[in-house]
């Protein structure tokens, strides 16, 4: 199957049904935030690593998490009820952003994180389009997540932790919020087994996408969000 190349002047995209196997959809472009919302709409996404062109992906089977369908394993909520960490949002995105950039994969060095592409989520959060949720103990970021909101669908992009479990708990207290935003999906892109036990599941690409043309109509204007009771 031929490569997509994009048109480097016009932000379409194919119909992510002509992606090949492994869900790549198109190469090229560029990380406008014109392009990359248009990407989020249609239901693909950035990932490449750095002396790599620009690939773009939809997956097939997708992993989503429904926020009714979130799932707190009782220790996690024990530690959430002890009261461990603080939590805020769009408090310190670009120190999370960066974070997560340093986060250790599985499969060796390197990141998909490149200067390009956290330049792009930051004109992203200034826009009121990329969120964060971060954690603290005092004064300390302990961990945090950050993602893209686009009508009443988030993306989830990445999350480190310096402190054990603050990750998850950054996740269920996003969660939590988008329950209360009124958001229809958490779109978890890649399918990881620590996202399945929080209660994420696979569903196919096509009915992923027919969702996701429901849930990127209304939701709230973009700008910056709080946790109810966070300070400031």
């Amino acid at each position: 199957m031929p490569v997509y190349l994009l048109h480097p002047d016009h932000p379409d995209f194919p119909d992510p049904s002509r992606a090949d196997p492994c869900g790549l959809v198109a190469v090229g472009g560029d990380l406008s935030p014109l392009r990359l919302m248009c990407a989020y709409a249609a239901g693909i996404f950035p990932w490449y690593s750095a002396g790599e062109p620009l690939l773009w992906w939809s997956p097939d089977p997708r992993l989503v998490l429904f926020p009714d369908e979130l799932h707190v394993p009782r220790s996690l909520a024990r530690l959430l009820k002890r009261g461990e960490f603080r939590f805020t949002t769009d408090e310190a995105f670009p120190v999370v952003i960066r974070a997560c950039a340093k986060v250790e994969r599985p499969q060796g060095p390197g990141t998909w994180l490149t200067p390009e592409m956290i330049q792009a989520y930051e004109a992203l959060h200034v826009m009121g389009h990329a969120h964060s949720v971060e954690a603290w103990q005092g004064d300390d970021l302990v961990g945090g997540l950050y993602g893209v909101a686009l009508g009443r669908a988030f993306f989830g992009e990445s999350m480190f932790h310096r402190a054990p479990n603050a990750s998850k708990a950054c996740l269920v207290t996003l969660v939590e919020l988008l329950r209360a935003k009124g958001f229809a999906i958490l779109d978890c892109q890649q399918t990881t087994p620590h996202m399945q036990r929080l209660g994420a599941r696979e569903i196919p690409r096509a009915e992923f996408l027919e969702l996701l043309e429901g849930a990127v109509l209304g939701g709230e204007e973009p700008g910056k969000w709080s946790v109810e009771g966070e300070e400031g």
